[in-house]
């Protein structure tokens, strides 16, 4: 008997959707019972909810490096408005719906406030300015939305472009440093700084890359478009269009 079945096809975006989208289940069902039922999901495909999920996972992220970074540098927080706290500035960038522009940092968000962080000169809060920078660039790289429905269309460019600044940030958060050779902000310390090995910040930006890069190429293989994969060293001081 003659067998057609090729059990050995690749994967399109669609069953590693499905995929993704069952372990997200399996492991809501295994923490917390049965996951409720909403009905705005209705209207959202399997890669709809994989997308939310991803964006769900990089605010988590993003919140746990923001805080990480005020508690090693608690300087910056005393360079915001009086009576700011580490809550409330969480709630400032990640309370919905989104801000987009703060006074403080002349307006800068995304692309245009890292600059601000890793300026010798700047006097404000570089902690505040960097995630404005991070958590910026990854709403913008989603059009500013933090949930998705069958019609909403990403592209795989902007996705794939935030990862490639992510890990441009991360080089220069360990490596620019002021006019008397000091780190402008700490982060990720070795034995010789601060006698304790940290790298939980390496580890924060190194999964936030890895979901942006995920994502770039599900939405690559759902709009059936190829990925630009520009040659952008992480030592790049030029940031990619988002």
């Amino acid at each position: 008997m003659r067998c057609d079945l090729n059990i050995f096809q690749p994967l399109t975006y669609s069953h590693v959707a499905a995929l993704l989208l069952s372990l997200l289940l399996l492991t809501g069902c295994q923490q917390g019972g049965t996951r409720p039922f909403h009905i705005k999901n209705l209207g959202k495909s399997d890669i709809d909810m994989v997308t939310d999920a991803h964006m769900q996972e990089l605010n988590t992220l993003a919140k746990a490096l923001m805080i990480k970074l005020y508690k090693l540098n608690p300087r910056e927080l005393k360079k915001a408005p009086k009576g700011t706290t580490i809550a409330k500035r969480v709630q400032q960038l990640f309370g919905m719906p989104r801000t987009v522009r703060f006074t403080e940092l002349g307006n800068a968000y995304g692309n245009s406030a890292i600059p601000l962080t890793f300026n010798p000169d700047f006097q404000g809060d570089r902690v505040f300015a960097l995630m404005a920078g991070v958590a910026g660039m990854i709403h913008t790289s989603y059009n500013f939305q933090d949930e998705f429905f069958m019609l909403d269309k990403l592209d795989q460019q902007k996705i794939y472009n935030c990862a490639r600044n992510l890990e441009s940030i991360a080089w220069l958060l360990n490596n620019r440093r002021d006019g008397h050779g000091n780190l402008l902000l700490l982060s990720n310390s070795i034995d010789g700084e601060t006698r304790i090995s940290n790298l939980s910040f390496e580890r924060l930006f190194g999964k936030m890359i890895s979901l942006q890069d995920m994502m770039a190429r599900l939405i690559a293989d759902q709009n059936n478009r190829a990925i630009n994969k520009v040659l952008h060293g992480v030592a790049s001081t030029t940031l990619l269009p988002i």
